[in-house]
């Protein structure tokens, strides 16, 4: 099992292609293990030519826990959320990687960029935002729900909530999979239902300061990637973030909710595959 132990947190992550294609980072978001960027999807990556690696973030999956189930606070911040991803570059011997990060994950690649743009060889930012700017969310973003012990709940009862909540995040542009929803939701289940870990990185989203006034530092070449349909995150941040971006290419999908649709596979696969090419 691989798992990076060079920092200051124990993280497990795979890989999927030849090792001696360009590499690419997945961070998932929020609460969300590897497995929230699709088998499918990153096969097709990897076919293009990419190094595909992804992980579990601190406090999910199969990565190192900070705390029980009545813990709150990990005591740690996003920047020791970015430092977990370059743990996992030095355990790979890789000095850099094209970085692609999802809602939370796309907080975390903002960093690496900002901060380490050294190890950065281009930036993929998906349906995701640069701060706490009310004109980029949608509906209550209050956490309530979050900012409090988990309770655990039997396995089908959490399947049954987390293809629901995949249902909602995927928009109403593309045909829902239900049994393919059901199917990630009964992996993510059985490799690392670990729910006490979602108040920790709540806490750490909470402490993050924004991040709209440095971007226009970021000198990687970016890619920002959103869909019109997102019901969570208002598409308006991809073309924010875009302006303040020097050289930032920014696609808006019709259709595309706060997920990756099977449709879109081939279309996003070559997009990245064109940015990361470039870069």
């Amino acid at each position: 099992m691989p798992v990076s132990r060079s920092g200051r947190a124990e993280i497990y992550y795979e890989t999927m292609g030849a090792p001696d294609s360009p590499p690419l980072v997945l961070i998932s978001g929020h609460g969300a293990q590897l497995v929230s960027f699709p088998e499918g999807f990153c096969d097709q990556l990897a076919a293009a030519g990419l190094w595909v690696i992804r992980l579990d973030n601190r406090d999910t999956g199969l990565s190192q826990m900070f705390g029980g189930p009545e813990d709150l606070d990990g005591g740690y911040d996003l920047d020791d959320m970015a430092s977990d991803v370059l743990a996992v570059l030095d355990d790979l011997g890789l000095d850099s990687a094209h970085v692609l990060g999802q809602s939370m994950g796309g907080f975390i690649a903002q960093l690496l960029a900002l901060d380490h743009p050294e190890r950065v060889r281009s930036l993929t930012l998906l349906y995701t935002i640069p701060g706490k700017d009310p004109a980029h969310l949608i509906g209550s973003h209050d956490g309530a729900a979050f900012a409090q012990p988990q309770k655990r709940w039997p396995r089908e009862d959490t399947i049954e909530g987390y293809t629901g909540l995949l249902r909602f995040l995927d928009g109403d542009g593309y045909p829902f999979d239900e049994d393919e929803a059901r199917a990630v939701a009964a992996r993510a289940y059985d490799r690392g239902y670990r729910p006490d870990g979602v108040p920790r990185q709540w806490a750490a989203i909470l402490r993050a300061p924004s991040r709209t006034e440095r971007l226009h530092t970021i000198t990687v070449p970016t890619l920002i990637l959103h869909g019109r349909n997102d019901p969570s995150l208002h598409w308006r941040a991809a073309v924010d973030m875009a302006a303040l971006i020097d050289g930032a290419e920014v696609h808006v999908y019709a259709g595309m909710g706060h997920s990756i649709p099977r449709e879109l596979w081939p279309e996003l696969t070559a997009t990245i595959h064109r940015h990361t090419g470039r870069a």
